[in-house]
This record gives C-alpha cells, sequence and structure tokens, in this order.
C-alpha cells in the first residue's frame, strides 16, 4: 500500500534530477546536516533507527564518499552537529543529541573529518543550520563562511529530507536571494546522499501523539520542497564532467 502512495505521489508531482558538474575553476563547498549517531546509527538515541534501514546506509557511503573528495581538493566543507542542552527540548521530538553525549556525534565513517583543516563544524540547537550559526552579536558562522571561501555554488547533503535539510535549504536560498549570501549563485542538493526517517502508519497510531512518517514518501516531498525554493536536485555530482561522485 505504501509503495503504491510514493508511486502516486511520484506521479502527480514528478521530480526531476539532474547531473551537477562542478568545475575546477570556481569555488564550491559541502554542507553536512546532522550525520550523526542519534539520527544515523542504530540503537544511539530517541530519534535513532531501530534496525537497519537502507536509505540511511547509502546516505551515510555517499556522504561519505563525496566529503572525501571535497577534502582532496581542499575545497570548504562546513558540517552541522544536532546538539541541545537538557533543558531546552525540542518539541515535538523527545530528548535527542544532547550536547556531550555520542550522540550528538558524527558517525563512524565521518569521524575522520574532524581532523581536515578545511572542514568548519558547527553544532546547533535547532531543526535550522542556518537560524543555528547566528551568534549572540547577531553575526552568522554560515554566513562569514560562505562569504569567506567565495563559495559560487553549494552542495547539501544529510538527515532529514523534509526538516533539517529542508529548513536550512530554504533559509540559505532566501538569504542569497536577498543578497546575504554573495557570490553564491547555486544550492544543490544531492539527493542520494540525503535521508529520512521511517515511521509507518501502522506504527504512528499505537504510539500516543506520534504522527506518521513514511521514509520513501517524506524523502521525496522534501527533495521537491526544496526544488520548489529554489534548489537543483542533483541525482549525482560531476567533477569537471569526468570524474562521477
Amino acid at each position: 500500500m505504501v509503495s503504491q502512495t510514493v508511486e502516486l505521489l511520484k506521479n502527480e508531482i514528478p521530480l526531476e534530477q539532474e547531473s551537477v558538474v562542478v568545475a575546477e575553476d570556481t569555488v564550491h563547498g559541502l554542507v553536512l546536516v546532522d550525520i550523526i549517531n542519534g539520527f544515523c546509527t542504530v540503537g544511539a538515541g530517541n530519534l535513532a533507527p531501530r534496525e537497519s534501514n537502507r536509505q540511511i546506509s547509502g546516505m551515510i557511503d555517499e556522504s561519505a564518499r563525496l566529503a572525501r573528495l571535497f577534502c582532496e581538493k581542499k575545497l570548504p566543507v562546513m558540517v552541522f552537529l544536532d546538539s541541545h542542552h537538557p533543558n531546552k527540548p525540542e518539541d515535538p521530538y523527545p530528548p535527542h543529541c544532547i550536547i556531550g553525549s555520542d550522540e550528538s556525534n558524527l558517525v563512524p565513517a565521518l569521524r575522520w573529518l574532524e581532523n581536515e583543516g578545511n572542514v568548519t563544524i558547527r553544532r546547533k540547537d535547532c531543526f535550522d543550520g542556518f537560524v543555528g550559526s547566528i551568534e549572540e552579536d547577531g553575526s552568522n558562522v554560515f554566513v562569514d563562511w560562505v562569504k569567506k571561501n567565495k563559495i559560487t555554488t553549494l552542495v547539501v547533503i544529510g538527515v532529514c529530507t523534509d526538516i533539517c535539510v529542508l529548513d536550512f535549504v530554504c533559509s540559505t536560498i532566501s538569504a542569497k536571494n536577498r543578497g546575504f549570501l554573495e557570490p553564491l549563485e547555486n544550492v544543490v542538493v544531492y539527493s542520494r546522499a540525503c535521508a529520512t526517517f521511517d515511521v509507518p502508519l501502522e506504527v504512528a497510531t499505537n504510539i500516543k501523539g506520534a504522527l506518521a512518517h513514511p521514509q520513501e514518501f517524506m524523502h521525496h516531498m522534501g527533495l521537491y520542497m526544496a526544488k520548489e525554493r529554489g534548489a537543483k536536485i542533483a541525482n549525482e555530482v560531476l567533477f569537471d564532467a569526468a570524474k562521477n561522485v
């Protein structure tokens, strides 16, 4: 039944994806959103998967591969880590990714990023990494990173497609459209390196206050909404039209 619904969705709102070429003569940046244990590692916390999940595993593999290539080329990479204070809940979700816990740390396959000189790590305490980059003095770490590195194309990957990834993309495109992120021109969401969680209807109905969240359906919707806001949706990323990532 779920697969039929997903196919119906794709027929009603088809999502055109494209290959995106990352050329050597301009600066491109990579943003990883919340690829942490609390959302990706089985049994790691309240919002972690309860069993191995193919979409999430595939997202981690693609993210690690793309991040390696960006680091080999010394291109700027920014990593957002969902990190919450115990006394500041994020409704409607249960406590998760508390600062200081392993839930709020990168998954093992990406832990090496912590030692890369071209990587900027930002812990955030809200859905949206753009908002989570605002400092007390009003400055924005993400905005400064884009301007400092003169990034023209931003590639975004991570979890969850329809929540934190989508929120960040929408805020970034709004800021770009208002001229706050020059010289940024393009925001690209790499679909194969994004994932979301799965709460089927039959599970949600047995949990008080839970909302159904069918994975494939919500992943597609997140990508579609990002495209509707002005992002490019890529099913592959090519460096110099030669190397497939």
